[in-house]
């Protein structure tokens, strides 16, 4: 169906004639007018020129590379509830289970971020841009099942307004708004999106199975383990050994531990060319150098987390999962080929050194890529500098 049919041109007609309406409904209308019909300006003869990559396909790219986290995500919720509950793991009881947990936080989400976006369009007379959509996807992916709805929508309308909206808009922001909207429910309600009782939800009668096992993650018992411990034994007597550290089969977040989901993402998304490779690159030089230089210098009377496999910082917790979707942000991100290397070695690196030398925020990429975030523009800068010295100068 295409823009120029008569329910599309009188809908519009409609609108524009009225200017209170137009101001409010226009966005809208344009909204959903770039989802179900076709624009009516084309090129009517050769020579076309076309680019196989629109800010709509952009988007819907990867937002299609997240669903695989979230069809495995709301199957581990089931899962991990279902084995606090010492009842068996059936597959369906745990999709019934995750979906239950998991719906109703992805819908306050997407209520909640798209009516900031289109309130926002409306006021400034602008379309509402695509990039919402892809903000609403990655942030519950990053929460856990057990947070309460009313801090996941404070959480997204943070990240939304404060994050991206006060700065201009899509493209204006200069960090990733899904990422600063975790990073706030952190800091205002740490008991709700920390510890270990957050990653499960319990089901009827469950609450003595919880408390008869260990429920801490593999973040918080290698940060945990006092001097002389293996933290490499530790993990495993814990019940994460290293391959289902990298499946994500373990209480965590909704959708950010399955780090081989991660990495298929990553390449389907560098392959199609909406991420660059050198800053997905840059962040594991950056967590591998940096984890092996703390192990060169760890001793059998340091820290157990200094000698921990560069391996199991990759797949423990949602690092993967940042480098691929959030480090590679490309307004938030750097833009100039050689700052993208720098830019993404510093996640890495910093996502080491804030999981070992900070008990207190056990993750550590989020804060990683917001720090390297408000750097980006300053690497962009000296950068484009090193270029300008490497000219000819006219003579």
């Amino acid at each position: 169906m295409k823009d120029q049919t008569p329910f599309g041109m009188s809908l519009r007609r409609a609108i524009e004639r009225r200017p209170g309406l137009k101001r409010w409904l226009l966005p809208l209308y344009e909204a959903v007018a770039s989802v179900v019909i076709a624009p009516a300006r084309f090129t009517p003869v050769a020579p076309v020129v076309r680019d196989s990559l629109d800010v709509k396909r952009y988007m819907m790219l990867v937002i299609v590379a997240l669903l695989p986290h979230y069809g495995f995500g709301v199957y581990n919720v089931g899962y991990q509830a279902l084995s606090a509950a010492g009842r068996s793991p059936d597959f369906f009881r745990a999709l019934f289970i995750g979906l239950k947990a998991v719906t109703p936080i992805v819908a306050v989400v997407f209520m909640a971020g798209l009516g900031w976006e289109a309130l926002f369009a409306a006021l400034r007379r602008h379309p509402i841009s695509e990039g919402v959509l892809v903000t609403c996807t990655l942030f519950p992916l990053t929460l856990p099942p057990t947070i309460p709805l009313w801090q996941a929508a404070l959480g997204i309308s943070f990240g939304v307004v404060i994050g991206k909206e006060i700065f201009g808009g899509t493209g204006r922001n200069f960090l990733n708004p899904a990422l600063t909207g975790r990073a706030f429910l952190y800091f205002a309600y740490p008991a709700q999106i920390t510890g270990d009782a957050v990653w499960k939800v319990l089901l009827p009668g469950s609450r003595a199975a919880v408390d008869a096992v260990s429920g801490a993650t593999p973040l918080a018992l290698a940060g945990g383990l006092e001097r002389l411990q293996e933290v490499h034994a530790a993990l495993s007597e814990g019940g994460y050994p290293l391959v289902k550290l990298f499946l994500g089969r373990y209480p965590g977040s909704i959708g950010g531990t399955a780090t081989v989901l991660s990495i298929v993402g990553a390449a389907f998304l560098v392959l199609l060319g909406i991420a660059n490779y050198r800053i997905i690159l840059g962040c594991l030089f950056g967590l591998f150098g940096t984890a092996l230089i703390l192990n060169r210098i760890a001793s059998p009377e340091s820290m157990p987390y200094l000698s921990l496999n560069p391996l199991y910082h990759l797949a423990m917790g949602g690092a993967m999962f940042a480098f691929a979707y959030m480090a590679t942000d490309p307004v938030s991100s750097c833009h100039m080929q050689g700052a993208r290397w720098v830019f993404g070695f510093g996640i890495g690196a910093l996502t080491v050194l804030i999981r070992v030398f900070n008990p207190a925020f056990p993750e550590g990429v989020g804060l990683a890529v917001l720090f390297m975030n408000v750097f980006a523009p300053l690497l962009d800068e000296a950068a484009i500098k090193m270029r300008l010295k490497r000219r000819v100068p006219n003579v």
